[in-house]
Order: structure tokens, then sequence, then C-alpha cells
């Protein structure tokens, strides 16, 4: 529903206020804060008929009106068709995305951190889109102790893995060699899904690093199938302190469980951010979330996650940054 520009005024700023420091609004408060130029009993009705429409409600008979989860909703909706990418924070975020000397899980959690640090709250990075990935060439390189490093190029940056496997410094090249004569321009998930036919194909050529593309597709897979990089707690300490102990702990016990975290930083688009509020559909807590899309492709999702009292409007625009960023990545 469309507020009038004077009810959608009162609403917001009664969300933005009891964010700050939980603060019931009375019409008192209102005509302190505002320009309206309406009288204290005009104010009292605009709250009541938002009361009556469902944004807000009392605890008390006789005390302020605070947010419903309508009004949340409403105040985010608006607040997301307006976010801009403001924070100064967040230059880092540029220069981490722009980097060419970062693995891409490297630039994916160093975006959380960054995120999770400038807005206060845990922030979650959940893997989603390896196989998406468009391939462009393989280093493969022997260490010590039987292993080997396995650099894998793609379009929208690299993706390193250490492999247990013993090969000499031949093998290892011939390995690189095959894998980037067969798999260039193709996606990971091409790969994965149709490296035994190339096998079976060529059995003489690869028999010799066999073990290491072996080794390799295991590991690839693995890694594709892996969900959460990173859970990054800044903040979760200020949640205790914000006069919401039983919204915090929800947050806090959400934070300890993978598979709800996994399901609930999910996005549906490529290039929106999204909010689910606590107490919406049951939801333990609220999320602010958005895609992490590399040159078209969607590699992550990042979701910053607190109680129904949260600042949504850092967070949307830490996120915009983000979002931003990845777009000006993709015209380079």
């Amino acid at each position: 529903m469309k507020l009038s520009e004077r009810k959608n005024q009162i609403l917001c700023m009664a969300v933005e206020e009891y964010i700050k420091d939980c603060s019931p609004i009375t019409s008192g408060y209102v005509k302190e804060k505002t320009n309206l130029g309406l009288s204290t009993a005009t104010l009292r009705n605009e709250l009541n008929a938002l009361e009556a429409m469902g944004y807000l409600k009392q605890l008390h008979t006789s005390g302020g009106r605070i947010p419903t989860v309508q009004g949340y909703r409403y105040y985010v909706e608006n607040l997301l068709s307006t976010a801009t990418a403001t924070n100064s924070q967040l230059e880092d975020v540029k220069k981490l995305i722009t980097s060419r000397t970062n693995s891409l899980t490297d630039i994916v959690s160093g975006i959380a951190k960054i995120v999770s640090h400038a807005t206060n709250y845990p922030t979650v990075v959940m893997l989603n889109g390896i196989e998406n990935l468009v391939l462009d060439e393989f280093r493969i390189i022997p260490l010590l102790e039987q292993k080997v490093m396995v650099l894998i190029g793609t379009k929208s940056g690299y993706i390193s893995q250490d492999l247990n496997v013993q090969a000499t410094i031949k093998e290892c090249q011939d390995a690189s060699n095959y894998l980037t004569k067969n798999f260039k321009g193709e996606t990971v998930g091409f790969m994965i899904e149709n490296i035994d036919q190339f096998e079976e194909g060529m059995k003489s050529e690869i028999k010799a690093f066999q073990n290491v593309v072996d080794t390799l597709i295991g590991g690839l897979k693995k890694l594709n199938n892996t969900k959460l990089i990173d859970v990054h707690r800044e903040g979760s300490a200020k949640l205790l302190q914000d006069n919401d102990i039983d919204g915090a702990k929800k947050v806090l016990n959400v934070l300890d469980d993978k598979d709800k975290l996994a399901d609930i930083v999910k996005v549906d688009s490529k290039d929106k951010i999204e909010v689910d509020l606590a107490d919406e559909e049951k939801n333990d807590c609220s999320v602010v979330k958005a895609p992490i899309c590399l040159n078209g492709n969607q590699l992550a999702s990042i979701g910053v996650i607190g109680p129904q009292r949260m600042d949504y409007a850092s967070i949307a625009s830490a996120l915009k940054v983000v979002i931003d960023s990845l777009k000006d990545l993709k015209g380079e």
C-alpha cells in the first residue's frame, strides 16, 4: 500500500528512531522532531491511522508506538528503492575486488570481512557458483612433501588449490597443457561433468599424470559442494548491548547452524539487495543479502545478519557498494 507523503515521513521516522535507541514514538516527539507544522492532535490521528493499518503498534495503552513487522517491511522496501553507495569505510572493497593478486575465494571472504567491520553486524558469505566460472588456463606446480599447487585461471580471477599428490615437473606441465587445451572456454561445471569422457578417449595422453587430474577433479567437486566460506562475527558482542537479548540469542544460535545459514543467505536475484525480516515466516533473524557476481556469473552471496531492530540503512549502503563495485569490474 502506498502511503501519503505525511504518513510515509512519520512511519519512516518511527522506524529509524526505534532502530536507533529503542524509543517508542509519541505525537509530541513527532511534532518536536519534524517540520510538518501539524498539531499534536493531528499527529496523534496519523499515528492512530498507521496503527489501524498495521504499521505501528502500542506495547501499552498509554505508551508510544513501535514498528510492526509490516512497518519494517514498508520501511525496508522504500529504503532499498533509493539505496545509494555512500559508505566511505568500504573503499577497501573496491581495492579488493579490482586486485589481480588475490584468489576468488580470498576476494569473497575479504568482502565479507570488510562489510562486517563496517556495519558492525555478523556477516556470512556463501559460495554457490564455482561451476559457472569460465576456464582460461591451468598452472600446476610441484611442491615439497608430495604436494602440488594448482592455479586455475578463470575469466573472473583465479582459484588456488593445494593437492596431496606426488608428481614430477614434466607431469605437472603435461597435466596443465592437457587441461588448458581441452577445457579452455568451458565452465568448471562442464569440466567436472565431462572429464571421464575426455579421459576415456585420451588414456595414452594422460596416463602419466592421471593421479594429478583425478585429484584435481576431486578437489574441485569438493570445493563446488562447499557452501559456506566464512562467517565473520564482528558485531556479535554489540548485539548483546542493544536491549534485545532474545533477538541477539536467536542470531547467535543461527550463526552456529551452517545448514540454516546456507538457506538464509541464498539469494534469488543477480543484481538486487534482498531483505528477509525476523518474524516473517517464522524467521529467527533478519538478513540483508546480495549476490556477488563477477563477469555476469554469480560466484557467491553475502548476508548481514541481525535482529529485527537492525540498521538496515547502513547495511543496504554497504552492500550497494559491493554491487556497484562488481558492476564497475564487469565493465573493465
